[in-house]
């Protein structure tokens, strides 16, 4: 049968937990209410005061609304997974559900990658900086970071739409897409084929640009002024540790995919599975909001008045 036959998937990874699933419910609830919050006051800090109105602050809220993206397109099929007796799905939510995921983690990368070119301008050609990365450049690549994940997560679906399924089990807590080629009766090489010319073309060549702009930058960091260590330090550190976060999540991601971790502990498997989704989204507005001044600065004086 077609994938478009497929009316339902069902989700093997859940098992019952008794009333304990109602203390699963409230902390992943809480956990959702906690990203949402904090992404949402950044965004609103970062709108409303104009001393943030450059191009770094600017890519940051990019970055945030991406998390808020990112969490939505998680976490209510999960809170519903998790109180439901019936772990099941439709399969345009599943499709749905990958969209949002996948799309998501390729703007985190996409958008890590255009700050980290942003940071090397700004530290190692700041007298031309303004001149080099204008309003518009700005608003250009703000789009063609979500414009082309965009792009190639619709291809991905549209050949995983004509995949032959012999089954529907997603062995998950949530759709992935590699679950779903695993279904597929007949060979995949067509999705498989794609899915390393994107990985080795696009992603590699990110990590090369990242990469490079941090070779750059460590470069002027160690031949110049004191002051411009510091200023590197001060602003690339929170980027480091978010590209650091998110890497490591996504290994994670492609270990609990790619691997057989059927002998592996259940909590460890969820763990793995989850990393990259949760984590993510909570951890950069506590890494920026902590270690950027302005925003530090602006955030006190929102929650405790002028100082």
């Amino acid at each position: 049968m077609n994938s478009s036959q497929v009316s339902f998937f069902t989700f093997s990874a859940y098992y019952d937990i008794g009333l304990f699933k109602y203390f699963l419910f409230t902390v992943v609830m809480c956990f959702y209410i906690l990203i949402l919050c904090a992404n949402v006051f950044l965004i609103v800090v970062i709108c409303m005061h104009r001393s943030l109105h450059e191009p770094m602050y600017i890519f940051l809220c990019s970055l945030f609304m991406n998390e808020l993206y990112g969490s939505t397109g998680l976490y209510p099929l999960l809170l519903i997974q998790i109180l439901s007796d019936v772990h099941t799905v439709s399969a345009p939510f599943c499709y749905l559900q990958i969209f949002c995921l996948y799309t998501y983690a390729n703007v985190e990368f996409y958008t890590l990658a255009v700050m980290s070119y942003d940071r090397y301008l700004s530290i190692c050609h700041p007298l031309q900086y303004n001149t080099l990365m204008t309003s518009n450049k700005v608003a250009m690549l703000i789009a063609l970071s979500w414009l082309f994940p965009v792009l190639a997560i619709v291809i991905m679906i549209s050949l995983n739409a004509s995949l032959q399924l012999c089954g529907n089990i997603i062995d998950r807590l949530y759709c992935d897409n590699y679950s779903l080629v695993k279904l597929a009766c007949y060979d995949t090489t067509v999705n498989n084929v794609y899915g390393l010319i994107y990985t080795f073309i696009v992603l590699f060549g990110l990590v090369v640009l990242i990469i490079y702009t941090y070779i750059r930058i460590l470069k002027v960091c160690f031949s110049g002024s004191k002051q411009t260590r510091r200023k590197a330090v001060s602003t690339c550190t929170p980027h480091l540790a978010s590209l650091f976060n998110f890497s490591v999540g996504c290994l994670f991601e492609i270990v609990q995919s790619r691997m057989n971790m059927s002998r592996a502990p259940m909590v460890l498997r969820i763990f793995l599975s989850l990393y990259f989704i949760i984590f993510q989204p909570l951890c950069n507005p506590v890494v920026y909001g902590l270690n950027l001044s302005k925003i530090h600065v602006l955030c006190k004086k929102m929650f405790f008045g002028k100082m």
